[in-house]
């Protein structure tokens, strides 16, 4: 089952505006997505008890789990991370190269 997770394939689609990833497009992106919460519900559970090292231990476990999370995403998202600013073409070739559709002049 492991070697399903790590088949390569993107696992989260480009955010629309802005910077970063958007929603899970894969299951293996819905199964990363739901153990990050699970690991900060518990973290968020260890501290209930008010016990300083408890309350310690879990903010290292959060921030490792995020830094963990935001680099998977990064790597997995379609089109990696930059800006986009919600036109259809931000991921488009840039500089008329292959690919790249050219209008006639005088057209919009």
């Amino acid at each position: 089952m492991l070697h399903k997770f790590l088949e390569p394939g993107d696992w989260f689609a480009p955010r629309k505006y802005g910077y970063g990833a958007g929603m899970p497009i894969a299951w293996q992106g819905w199964v990363l997505m739901a153990a990050y919460t699970l690991v900060v519900l518990g973290a968020l559970l260890a501290t209930s008890t008010g016990d300083s090292v408890a309350i310690i231990t879990s903010t290292a476990v959060v921030l490792g789990a995020t830094v963990v999370l935001l680099m998977i995403a990064r790597k997995r998202t379609r089109g990696g991370w930059k800006w986009r600013s919600g036109k259809e073409d931000d991921d488009a070739p840039k500089g008329g190269g292959q690919g790249a559709r050219q209008r006639p002049k005088g057209q919009r």
